[in-house]
């Protein structure tokens, strides 16, 4: 059996142009937003939103990479413990709200 498929294979004449102007294209750096716009009348904008949005997950990853190499090292050492009431407790939550879902 033998499949074909247009989506695979590329699109019509229209669409490889539009492809090859928006590859030509590039985006507008600094300022508030960046904008890119083809011949054809397409507008594509990314607002400040976009930016800080980067900005906060880049923190939250450096602050977590942080804690589980600080966890790790204190495991290698022999001096990390662990509460087993509180985990205990919040599996048994977490299981319990879980299943009201």
């Amino acid at each position: 059996m033998k499949v074909v498929d247009r989506n695979l294979t590329g699109g019509a004449p229209v669409e490889s142009g539009r492809a090859q102007e928006a590859q030509r294209t590039s985006p507008t750096t600094g300022g508030s937003s960046s904008t890119a716009s083809g011949g054809g009348g397409d507008h594509v904008e990314f607002s400040n939103t976009l930016g800080s949005l980067a900005r906060a997950m880049s923190t939250f990853n450096s602050s977590r990479t942080s804690k589980v190499q600080a966890l790790a090292a204190q495991y290698q050492n022999g001096s990390y413990r662990t509460d087993s009431l509180a985990t205990s407790r919040t599996m048994v939550a977490h299981a319990l709200t879980a299943r009201d879902e």
